[in-house]
């Protein structure tokens, strides 16, 4: 049986036009258009055409629908920066992102979902109340993902080709998702991962609220999870100087901007204070990155579970990828990278080396 709900999947994770996957496989945009409503059923050698052309094994296509993002229910981060085909494919990320999910939930016991929902707070009290349930206390928050994933968000990366897309997040049959992009810097990883947990505790139900309201609540909501009040003000940097502010995100694991802005939200630095602080960070760097930073990205402990558990049971990640439909290299897009995938040599052998001998008397 042809899926045409995978057809359309897989142009758009490619961020395929219908004349552009016509001019890559060779079939006519009308006989394509005519594939993916259903009207008609591509024989096995149109279809291994198209499965060459969007870099997907004929199996994708004869497989069950995958499981649908639906846009108005997703939360991206910046989303105004996105194209409709960026969005596309970030989306079609997740669908496959959620299917692999599936898969996990059929052979491991996953963590169930614990993420409360405060649409009734402001940000400051429900990241403050979030903290409290997961017993954080006014510490630094640990691992993000490690911390979202033992509460049962489902967390995956999105495929490195998604440059605008920040990260999203939505929640499925009562089951969260997050997806992150894993180009960034460790601090502002993480800040987009506590940006997205904001999404699900202050904007929950099937339709997410939009725009810039909606991105500057959650923002609040990650400012205040990754650096509560009362464990910024027992630091006493009240107007700290660029340098005690470089010092002093190390211990929040953040960057250097997203702590300068927290210290003027808690009135530590006057407007004029902060306007020079950011000035002075922007000409130093801080405003694209973190300059000499040593902090790695943040990745899933469950995902490399499961693949301990594989390996001990000699199960190979390319079944694991064949039960999904796709290729190993396209697994591992929605895996942090663990997943082990071979990479071929040219068939060229090194000849053995000779040793040299020595007469010893």
């Amino acid at each position: 049986m042809f899926t045409p709900e995978r057809l359309v999947l897989a142009r758009k994770r490619r961020r395929m036009t219908l004349a552009e996957l016509s001019r890559e496989s060779g079939y006519s945009a009308q006989s394509i258009t005519a594939f993916e409503n259903a009207r008609k059923n591509p024989s096995e050698e149109t279809l291994s055409s198209l499965a060459a052309a969007l870099r997907f094994p004929q199996s994708f296509f004869h497989a069950p629908p995958a499981p649908d993002m639906v846009p108005g229910a997703v939360s991206f981060r910046a989303p105004s920066k996105m194209s409709a085909a960026e969005r596309d494919s970030a989306l079609s990320c997740g669908s496959i992102a959620a299917t692999l999910n599936n898969w996990l939930e059929d052979h491991f016991t996953l963590p169930a979902p614990d993420v409360p929902t405060y649409t009734d707070l402001t940000p400051e009290h429900a990241a403050s109340q979030v903290r409290a349930d997961w017993g954080l206390g006014e510490a630094p928050a640990p691992n993000m993902v490690h911390l979202l994933e033992a509460h049962g968000v489902r967390v995956f990366s999105l495929a490195p080709d998604c440059f605008d897309a920040d990260a999203f997040s939505t929640t499925r049959h009562g089951t969260p998702y997050i997806l992150l992009n894993t180009r960034k810097t460790g601090e502002r990883g993480r800040f987009d991962a506590a940006h997205e947990l904001g999404h699900l505790v202050l904007h929950s139900g099937t339709q997410t609220p939009r725009g810039p309201a909606a991105e500057a609540a959650a923002d609040a909501f990650a400012s205040a999870f990754l650096m509560p009040k009362a464990g910024i003000l027992a630091q006493q940097v009240n107007n700290a100087s660029v340098e005690r502010i470089l010092s002093a995100k190390g211990r929040w694991g953040v960057s250097a901007m997203a702590f300068s802005y927290r210290l003027r939200t808690l009135q530590l630095l006057s407007e004029w204070c902060f306007q020079q602080t950011t000035k002075q960070l922007a000409q130093l760097g801080y405003r694209k990155g973190e300059p000499g930073s040593t902090m790695l990205c943040e990745n899933s402990k469950l995902i490399s579970k499961v693949f301990e558990a594989l390996r001990a049971d000699k199960v190979p990640v390319a079944d694991l990828a064949k039960a999904v439909h796709i290729y190993p290299e396209e697994l591992n897009h929605y895996v942090f990278g663990l997943a082990p995938v071979s990479v071929r040599g040219g068939e060229q052998k090194t000849a053995p080396a000779r040793p040299g001998l020595t007469l010893v008397r």
